[in-house]
């Protein structure tokens, strides 16, 4: 067994390095300009160790049991600091009072922030308007609160998404001088606007803006989601690609090189926050189809199996025990088929949201698929599962499903 999985780890080692290290890079870490002549990234990763092929050991005792606290869930339509704070106290209350203790909280949604930051400007969410000051520090206050309760706080980020076709209304600050300055390390697809992780610029944003909140705030985590390529078709990155193709003798098909890019920017992500607090835990949490994941640039294969990614992957598995193509049991089984590198956590994500809607039919009513969901994670083994949302923990429409979640995460057996 040991062999093998060293042969495996090997393998996968050498085709990402080969892939990432054949990414050409254009542009630089300082002032933004125009693409220049194109360098080599250096391999994201070592030399491989010799590691045996394990699942993650969980126990109740170290469980986690974590909920997503979306940026919807945490705007206020008073936009004021006590509105914000009284929002917050209450989310982080109930989440405390259900048996959770981790939350992952939307601190950086649209290429801006919820904390006062040099390299993005504040988040709408709190003022109404793109970079307005709300005269405040919320990640401050929601991370001592968090912790208060003696509850993990994890700092969730979007890192390419900009805006969609509605939200936010205007850009403003360093994201709307980039775009008017260096259209380039843009996408966009569908009325939306993405940063383009071609360019080394937009990775080294994105990872110093991690490591900026690892080194000014005491988080537990920094937590990305899956928002990576937000389509296949080739004119998203068109021009960036093209580049890629006439400097290179032997240039990369368009999906492999994506997905180097991805992997490049999150090897750089991971190493600024392990620079910046090594104890902070970095995680992704992916689409729970591993196929739907490659082909958005993330390489989930990769960053389990080999150090210098991710301390943790939370696939969101949303889907039912009876879901037709993948269902639940199925993709669990997926995922506990990977290679995991040692000591990487695997978690699960559950969809909250749909348990109790008669719009997502039979599959989801009953009042126990959470619960039942948690069991099934539980035996496979994980290390914890994590809820989308928040803004379920306290609805009528699954009031049943998180009383007996609840009993569930505590190991309380049913009378």
């Amino acid at each position: 067994m040991r062999r093998k999985g060293f042969l495996k780890y090997l393998v996968v080692w050498l085709a990402l390095a080969g892939s990432v290290g054949a990414v050409w890079l254009f542009g630089g870490e300082g002032k933004p300009s125009q693409p220049q002549t194109p360098m080599v990234r250096l391999d994201p990763t070592g030399e491989p160790e010799e590691m045996e092929v394990h699942a993650p050991v969980s126990s109740k005792a170290e469980e986690l049991a974590g909920v997503w606290v979306p940026y919807m869930s945490l705007e206020t339509k008073e936009h004021t600091r006590e509105a914000f704070e009284a929002n917050f106290k209450s989310i982080a209350d109930s989440a405390k009072e259900k048996g959770l203790n981790a939350l992952f909280v939307h601190v950086r949604p649209f290429s801006d922030a919820l904390y006062p930051s040099k390299l993005y400007p504040w988040s709408h969410i709190l003022t109404g308007t793109q970079g307005k000051d709300p005269g405040f520090d919320p990640l401050k206050f929601m991370v001592e609160y968090t912790h208060g309760l003696g509850l993990e706080f994890h700092a969730w980020i979007n890192p390419l998404r900009v805006s969609t076709d509605k939200t936010p209304g205007e850009l403003s600050g360093q994201i709307a001088e980039l775009r008017e300055s260096e259209p380039y390390y843009f996408m966009e697809w569908q009325g939306a606007l993405y940063l383009d992780p071609a360019y080394p610029y937009v990775r080294t944003l994105i990872a110093k803006g991690a490591g900026e909140i690892a080194e000014k705030y005491p988080v537990d985590g920094i937590h990305f989601d899956d928002y990576f390529y937000p389509a296949g078709d080739e004119s998203l990155d068109a021009e960036a690609y093209g580049l890629h193709v006439e400097t290179v003798s032997e240039p990369l098909e368009l999906q492999e090189w994506r997905t180097a890019n991805i992997s490049a920017m999150v090897s750089e992500v991971y190493s600024r926050v392990k620079a910046a607090r090594p104890e902070v835990q970095f995680g992704i949490s992916p689409q729970g189809n591993i196929e739907n994941d490659l082909g958005m640039g993330a390489e989930v294969k990769a960053w389990c199996a080999l150090p210098g990614y991710v301390d943790y992957i939370c696939p969101q598995v949303y889907y039912s025990f009876e879901n037709q193509g993948l269902n639940y049991t199925e993709a669990l089984e997926d995922w506990q088929g990977l290679y995991k590198r040692e000591g990487l956590k695997l978690y699960i994500g559950l969809a909250l949201y749909k348990a109790g809607d008669s719009a997502q039919g039979e599959a989801w009513a009953g009042g126990d698929v959470i619960s039942r969901q948690i069991e099934a994670a539980r035996d496979l083994p994980c290390n914890g599962v994590v809820l989308y949302s928040s803004a379920f923990l306290e609805t009528e429409q699954t009031a049943v499903e998180m009383k007996n979640a609840v009993e569930t995460l505590a190991g309380v057996e049913e009378k």
